[in-house]
């Protein structure tokens, strides 16, 4: 009876001297080939069956379900549930989120962050704000923990929501969150999700001007040189630069010279004009009062009262220095350059001693003041759009405008002749789509009016769309300017008047009659014919229409559009919320005075109109023999009433 194998019960052989593994690595004709061992460490017998390698290979093909029967599945896994699961498991995000502050002047919002908690247990979520000592603001759980809403579909918040540098919306507040700890980190990488970068929690700003409030103030002695000891030392010494100021490149500009004086008591600038005889100027010798010279009058605060306020050092913070003024230097004052060519012996005795200058080499200007230039052609400024364009070039042209020339002959000659064309606007907006216009051409001084024809509920005002002016095309330029002819307005062009588009539709018949007659005066004008042409071609000769003015309108109706246009009678009414019904009963009561339940036809016409009953007088036709008029054309007011009744 064998021992057991426990500790204790087992021992070795003490004549036991080999202890190596047998060899199963060998060679066979140059391969290397493994082998099975054949015996075990030291020589024992190996205690299993030394089957061959067919053997093997036959066990290997077996299918054991077919000998020993199908196998145990392995027991399921106990079930564990979410709140065992993810139990004391927590993602922390940090985030934050602004505050508005109203009525105080020193913020505006507050930044205040906050730490949000996602419990896997149950999908619940809080948001603490940590606690700041003498803050002076409620503080700690804003939001306790809770399933949140997501939308308003009755979604909740799931951490697969959740990701860093991304806005949440918690009851309307709104969370940005910058950062998490690393197990959230570590938890959503094992989840598949990809973290954004973490970023920073914005500073204060309020906070910030109490840090600095309270950061150590640096003091500075002040230097020994004060204003009584600059005024004392330094009193009735001025630095005086020769400049000029080229203006040439404007209109009416020339190259004129200038001092610059700098006053070192007060560091005060004065600029004074230099005359020479016969100028032609009037002797004003300061060109810019002494005063304190800024580098830049307009690098302010669009707060300050400058109407009331001069500028201190507080608003401006450079001011022209001695240094500033070099020979050779350009410098910039209110918008004018002006060349420093030169300065007087105190300053270069006084910049060599101060600051250690010592290049005082003039600048040679008058090369400059000699060279007149090649004849400078004359730019005209663009047309602003006041009057014509012949009377605002009158004014670059000469000192006093003289009224543009007019061909008299041509007036005479072509006086009330006027060339009509139908068009339309081309626009992209849908309310403008579709309204007509008359374009008038004056042959008499070549311009043109655009006339607008009223439409009835249109919602655009009628009338004259454009008063008589010349219209100059877009491509011409004020020095060459091209207007509209009318061998410009054929059948099918597009024409820019003012940044308004029109399209030619038609034109009457005396543009055709005279473009005919007068070839020879409008060059290109054939393609104006011959557009008009086919036009009358493809739509047949016109029927001559007379018209009175002053007539009653007259609409030709086909067959069955009188009953439609009854039933847009009742609704317009109906549409306009039209209620004086009552009135107008009133009204046709005192015409029928036997109460007889008629009046006139020409009585009920009347009453209507006084009525500002909205119907033309063939739609009034229309509604009478709708009603029916007796023998003695007399209407039953109470059927016209409620025919016209639309509740």
């Amino acid at each position: 009876m064998a021992l057991p194998f426990l500790p204790g019960h087992t021992f070795e052989d003490p004549t036991r001297r080999k202890f190596h593994v047998s060899q199963s690595l060998g060679y066979t004709n140059g391969y290397a080939l493994a082998s099975r061992p054949q015996v075990g460490v030291g020589g024992d017998l190996l205690p299993v069956n030394q089957l061959s390698e067919e053997e093997l290979n036959d066990l290997n093909n077996k299918r054991p379900t077919l000998t020993y029967g199908q196998a145990k599945q392995a027991p399921p896994e106990d079930f564990i549930p979410a709140h065992v699961a993810f139990d004391k498991k927590v993602l922390k995000f940090d985030a934050y989120y602004k505050q508005t502050v109203h009525e105080s002047p020193n913020e505006y919002f507050r930044v205040r962050p906050v730490v949000i908690f996602y419990y896997l247990e149950d999908d619940s979520i809080s948001v603490v704000e940590p606690h700041v000592e003498n803050s002076g603001m409620p503080q700690g759980k804003l939001i306790k923990r809770q399933r949140l809403p997501k939308n308003d579909q009755g979604d909740h918040w799931h951490w697969k929501d959740l990701n860093l540098d991304v806005t949440l919306t918690f009851y309307g507040k709104v969370f940005h969150t910058v950062d998490c700890d690393k197990w959230t980190s570590e938890f959503m990488a094992s989840e598949g999700i990809e973290l954004n970068p973490p970023s920073v929690i914005p500073p204060d700003p309020y906070i910030e001007s109490r840090k600095q409030k309270a950061a150590l103030k640096e003091f500075k002695t002040p230097t020994d040189f004060d204003k009584l000891k600059q005024f004392i030392k330094l009193d009735r010494q001025v630095l005086r630069f020769y400049c000029i100021w080229d203006d040439r490149n404007n209109m009416f500009g020339e190259l004129r010279p200038y001092i610059i004086q700098y006053y070192l008591v007060d560091d005060t600038v004065e600029i004074c004009e230099c005359h020479e005889p016969n100028d032609g100027r009037d002797p004003f010798p300061i060109f810019l009062n002494r005063q304190r010279l800024p580098k830049n009058r307009y690098n302010v605060e669009s707060s300050f009262p400058a109407v009331v306020m001069e500028l201190s050092n507080n608003e401006i913070k450079q001011w022209f220095a001695p240094l500033d003024f070099s020979i050779g230097e350009t410098v910039v004052i209110y918008n004018r350059p002006f060349l420093i060519y030169d300065c007087d012996d105190f300053t270069k005795s006084y910049l060599r001693g101060k600051f250690g200058v010592t290049n005082f080499t003039p600048v040679d200007v008058s090369k400059r003041a000699g060279d007149k230039g090649d004849a400078r052609t004359t730019h005209l400024p663009p047309y602003n759009g006041f009057g014509s364009l012949e009377d605002s070039l009158q004014s670059c042209l000469s000192l006093v405008p003289q009224p543009p020339k007019k061909d008299f002959i041509k007036m005479l000659e072509n006086d009330h002749k006027i060339l009509r064309f139908e068009a339309v606007m081309d626009s992209r907006k849908p309310e403008d789509q579709g309204r007509r216009f008359i374009i008038s051409y004056r042959l008499a001084d070549d311009m043109i009016t655009i006339f607008e024809p009223p439409v009835r509920n249109s919602g655009n005002v009628s009338g004259k769309f454009l008063e008589r002016t010349r219209v100059t095309k877009p491509e011409s330029t004020p020095e060459k300017p091209l207007f509209y002819g009318p061998q410009d307005l054929h059948i099918g062009a597009t024409i820019r008047v003012f940044s308004h588009r029109f399209r030619i539709t038609d034109a009457d018949n005396y543009v055709l009659g005279y473009l005919e007659a007068h070839r020879g005066d409008f060059p290109g004008s054939e393609r104006t014919i011959e557009s008009i042409k086919t036009l009358r071609a493809t739509e047949g000769e016109p029927v001559p229409r007379t018209t009175v003015k002053g007539a009653p309108m007259k609409v030709q109706r086909s067959p069955g559009d009188l009953q439609n246009l009854l039933e847009e009678v009742k609704t317009q009414l109906k549409k306009n919320n039209y209620i004086n019904f009552s009135s107008l009963t009133d009204a046709f009561l005192q015409y029928d005075r036997n109460r007889s339940g008629t009046i006139d036809i020409n009585e009920l016409r009347k009453v209507c109109h006084k009525q500002n009953l909205p119907l033309d007088d063939d739609l009034m036709a229309a509604l009478i023999n709708e009603c029916g008029v007796d023998q003695n054309g007399q209407i039953s007011h109470a059927g016209f009433m409620k025919f016209l009744n639309w509740d």
